[in-house]
């Protein structure tokens, strides 16, 4: 930052200080002021004091992104094409550009760093400190924050997954060319048949991206919970509740986990329950959700389709020694409808790479499973397979047919 913007940003925060203008909750005073004091301090360059400001529009945007943005990084904030925004360390500032990383210019003295998260937790509520190195926040705009501190880090550590508006439906990923326009309109109606889809993929893929767009499809009628650690989906249906998780206090209680959420989700009415992601124990009360008829969606962390329906039969096992797989194997069978599988190329191109549909049949190790949609030579068709269980599509009056009809 130019020497004479951080003048400026002093003289501005001092005259907020000494006129009780709260430059966070009043952005038009902010900008007022910070207007005045770039003029004036521009006049006073003229007759020889001070490093010159040069352009006072851009001047002004420094000062307001210094005061009530987030200084250094507000520019790549306000740049539509990064995704991502991280610091390694002072000098080592990241962003990502259509999954591709890149290093910044960007260099940051400790102090800053701290500031800057300390702006970005502010909102939230939510602390950092020796006790709690590890913080998850979103930001005002839907953003995720992600801060890790010393001594679990060398120096500190932030990322900012940036929340990207505009892909809330299914046609904007054909636009995208994340998946074909027959696999839109097969999950449109799977969606609206009430199914139960599991979202999978490695870290960055468009988990959640896809599930906004899958719960974009609901009907408008539908009563929605949603549950996560850090609120992160955004979904725009009429009748919502969104619940996250909170983490201890500073005497250790208090603490709301995701497990508890998933169950008090279950005596809220809900027609669907979309749980942002399942790692843990939760992932046993989901599935009794499910097998109590609620209609539900959710992200899980893997690399394959197969890999996921695994991992979502061994996680409940977490949950106490007297969960077994003899009731977790037969559940997964009978509960999940389809899974649908995310990945991302080294051009940072997002990709659904399959969708499987479950049968129901399963053996003592796993659920077995058909290809609904897969990729050929690039391009993800219908595998000419099936679904398998056609009773909600008929209940709903859909015909997947319409659109598996034809095969690789």
């Amino acid at each position: 930052m130019p020497d004479a913007v951080r003048t400026v940003s002093r003289l501005v925060r001092e005259r907020a200080i000494r006129e009780g203008v709260d430059l966070s909750a009043d952005p038009v005073a902010a900008d007022r002021v910070a207007r005045e004091e770039v003029r004036r301090y521009g006049e006073r360059t003229l007759s020889g004091g001070g490093e010159p400001l040069g352009d006072e529009h851009a001047a002004t945007a420094g000062v307001l992104a210094e005061l009530t943005g987030y200084g250094a990084l507000q520019p790549y904030f306000d740049d539509p094409e990064v995704e991502e925004i991280w610091i390694n360390g002072p000098e080592r500032v990241f962003v990502a550009r259509n999954g591709v990383a890149e290093l910044t210019p960007v260099t940051l003295d400790q102090r800053q760093v701290r500031d800057l998260v300390e702006r970005m937790l502010r909102p939230s509520g939510r602390r950092l400190d020796l006790s709690q190195p590890f913080v998850d926040a979103a930001l005002p705009d839907g953003s995720r924050l992600h801060v890790a501190i010393p001594e679990v880090t060398r120096a500190w550590s932030v990322n900012v997954r940036k929340f990207r508006r505009g892909l809330h439906s299914l046609s904007a990923l054909v636009g995208l060319e994340t998946l074909s326009r027959e696999a839109a309109e097969f999950l449109r109606m799977a969606v609206l048949a009430g199914t139960n889809v599991l979202v999978s993929g490695a870290t960055h893929t468009g988990k959640t991206t896809l599930l906004n767009a899958l719960a974009a499809c609901l009907r408008t009628g539908e009563r929605v919970v949603t549950v996560e650690e850090t609120f992160e989906l955004d979904i725009q249906a009429r009748d919502l509740v969104a619940m996250q998780c909170r983490p201890p206090n500073l005497e250790g209680a208090g603490e709301i986990t995701l497990r508890r959420l998933v169950k008090e989700s279950l005596r809220m009415r809900p027609d669907r329950l979309v749980v942002g992601e399942v790692r843990d124990a939760e992932s046993l009360d989901l599935l009794i959700a499910l097998n109590s008829g609620i209609a539900g969606m959710c992200t899980i962390h893997a690399n394959s389709a197969r890999d996921a329906l695994v991992k979502l039969c061994t996680l409940p096992l977490l949950a106490g020694r007297n969960i077994d797989a003899g009731f977790v194997v037969p559940t997964v069978a009978a509960c999940v409808d389809l899974v649908v599988q995310l990945g991302i190329d080294r051009h940072g191109r997002r990709r659904v790479l399959e969708i499987l549909a479950i049968t129901g049949s399963y053996d003592e190790a796993a659920v077995a499973t058909v290809p609904i949609f897969h990729r050929v030579d690039g391009e993800l068709r219908a595998s000419g397979e099936g679904m398998p269980r056609l009773h909600k599509f008929a209940a709903a009056g859909f015909d997947p047919t319409i659109v598996l009809g034809g095969g690789a």
